[in-house]
């Protein structure tokens, strides 16, 4: 079942995760950059490049980007997208850009210098097959238990967990299921939601839409989504009753007309006697007649 959150909540997750990584520095991961102001939406109106193939951004307290990318997998070819998308958005911004690419626990190795004639893109990595995730992850689950305040660096740790390095061979989507479980043990409320929003806004990144509605399955309880999942199936349910009427009544139409066509009626008189369009009754004509 593919399943869908209203844009009210998409705002919702996109505040949360703003608020968590405010003032965050990624030295653990080896980042070096100033602190984080705010993740930012970013449209590039473009024909080759979209908003929604860039995986994130963060405005810096410099004035500068931060621009991370999740890969599972590696494709050199990526880079020539990557270098894009810097290029289209320093043109229009002015800013300068800092391109990170994660790379998750699947990759061993990846060469991400890329050199074109006098041009050279050469973006840091961080290869998450590096980080112990079953370590960070019995170190998060003692703290949460043991009612210790999470740091700043505990909670990206719990987002960027399904990334990592672990004991055992658990697929990626179960691994991003797990971090938010475990984020809905968190007592404070603000940092429960803001770590179960990034971690999904993070996850929709790195899996595919069966692992998408898995994890929105464990989080449409949580209740900075609750209301909004519960509109927008309410919404749904209220669409498919509304088309099932409309169906209902065309159908009532199509009888009519068909019976109508029996008796010889114009075209013009079913018109409007059924209020169905003209290319529909002359379809209907056109199978009649071919009975």
């Amino acid at each position: 079942m593919e399943t869908k959150i209203s844009k009210q909540a998409k705002d919702l997750i996109q505040k949360h995760t703003s608020n968590l990584f405010k003032d965050t520095t990624l030295d653990f991961y080896g980042i070096k950059t100033a602190k984080i102001k705010e993740l930012i939406n970013i449209e590039l109106p473009t024909v080759t490049v979209k908003a929604s193939d860039m995986d994130a951004v963060f405005l810096l307290e410099d004035s500068s980007y931060l621009h991370l990318e999740f890969q599972t997998t590696y494709n050199r070819k990526d880079l020539y997208r990557f270098a894009a998308y810097d290029l289209h958005l320093s043109e229009r911004d002015g800013r300068e850009i800092k391109t990170v690419i994660i790379y998750t626990s699947d990759v061993k190795s990846a060469d991400t210098q890329l050199k074109v004639g006098s041009l050279l893109y050469n973006p840091d990595k961080v290869m998450m097959v590096n980080y112990d995730g079953s370590l960070i992850h019995e170190q998060l689950n003692r703290k949460i238990n043991n009612g210790e305040e999470l740091s700043d660096l505990d909670m990206v740790n719990l987002i960027f967990m399904p990334l990592m390095r672990m004991k055992d061979t658990v697929p990626r989507d179960e691994l991003a299921v797990n971090s938010i479980k475990l984020a809905q043990t968190i007592k404070e409320q603000n940092k429960r939601d803001a770590c179960i929003a990034a971690a999904y806004a993070f996850a929709e990144k790195y899996l595919d839409n069966t692992g998408r509605d898995k994890i929105l399955e464990v989080i449409k309880m949580s209740s900075m989504l609750a209301d909004y999942i519960e509109e927008t199936v309410e919404k749904a349910v209220e669409k498919a009753v509304e088309k099932a009427v409309e169906n209902a009544v065309t159908n009532d139409r199509t009888e009519i007309a068909k019976k109508a066509i029996g008796k010889g009626f114009p075209v013009e008189s079913i018109q409007d006697i059924t209020s169905l369009p003209i290319e529909i009754i002359i379809r209907l004509q056109t199978e009649l007649k071919s009975e």
